[in-house]
């Protein structure tokens, strides 16, 4: 695997190896990140994954700082998976000056997410176009579990003509039914435990409990629940009168992490 830091050398080895299918990372890989390798490899010859935790995306009091980096081990996983191209870049790199030049999502990203992270899809937009122009890949694969930043990433490609093919990756789960994710390391024990507790809430939505309860019952358990809402999938529209394929989604806070989470129905 070749692991490059430069932007130059990046499209020098891109164009050497042909079409590429990308991956953007935070980096802390584990099983959900290598299912998305593995469904790029489907979409193209050669792949290549991104490690870069973006600032822009972080709220002031977040977790920019504490964000688990772990890069040795990462390169190793992906080493194991077959990967081509590691595209490690400093932030001098991609923010060689301030980034005045911002991607204003639509309406959509001040909701769900966007409501209780004021700025967040604005960061993610930015930096995904910032990518997509590095890497120049023919697909991307973006996982469900992030649904909202999935749908916004599908719409920003749409509208600018981007040539990238965005393909969409399940959610992988623990055996009890948690949402793999990067900050589920940040969960005690005991909370580890009260986890899977999302989910089962989501899946009783999507079989008819009013949203409502679903967050009366996550408040009941300790958690500070953020939403729950039933969206249209393509588009996170609100229902419509015949509208079928549906999504549940919803975010809370347990202890001091956040978890997010979502059932399709």
């Amino acid at each position: 695997m070749q692991i490059v830091h430069d932007i130059g050398e990046l499209r020098r080895a891109v164009r050497a190896i042909g079409p590429v299918a990308f991956v953007p990372t935070m980096g802390n890989l584990h099983d959900g990140h290598l299912s998305l390798v593995r469904l790029a490899r489907s979409e193209a010859r050669a792949v290549v994954v991104s490690i870069f935790v973006n600032r822009l995306q972080f709220l002031a009091g977040e977790d920019f700082e504490r964000y688990p980096r772990t890069m040795e081990r990462d390169r190793g996983m992906l080493e194991a998976e077959g990967v081509e191209l590691l595209f490690a870049p400093d932030e001098r790199l991609l923010y060689p000056a301030p980034q005045t030049y911002i991607v204003r999502p639509p309406p959509l990203g001040a909701e769900l997410e966007g409501r209780f992270r004021p700025g967040f899809f604005e960061g993610v937009s930015t930096v995904v176009l910032k990518l997509f122009n590095c890497v120049q890949p023919s697909a991307a694969v973006f996982g469900k579990k992030d649904y909202q930043q999935l749908v916004i990433v599908r719409g920003m490609v749409g509208q600018f003509d981007i040539p990238v093919a965005i393909v969409a990756g399940e959610t992988i789960r623990e055996a009890d039914g948690l949402a793999m994710s990067s900050r589920n390391g940040y969960l005690s024990a005991p909370e580890r435990a009260e986890a899977p507790r999302l989910h089962r809430v989501l899946s009783a939505v999507s079989r008819g409990l009013p949203p409502a309860e679903g967050l009366r019952e996550l408040a009941q358990a300790g958690w500070r629940p953020d939403y729950i809402e039933v969206r249209r999938r393509h588009d996170l529209e609100l229902p419509r009168a015949g509208d079928t394929q549906l999504v549940a989604l919803g975010a809370a806070r347990l202890g001091g992490t956040r978890l997010i989470d979502n059932v399709e129905f």
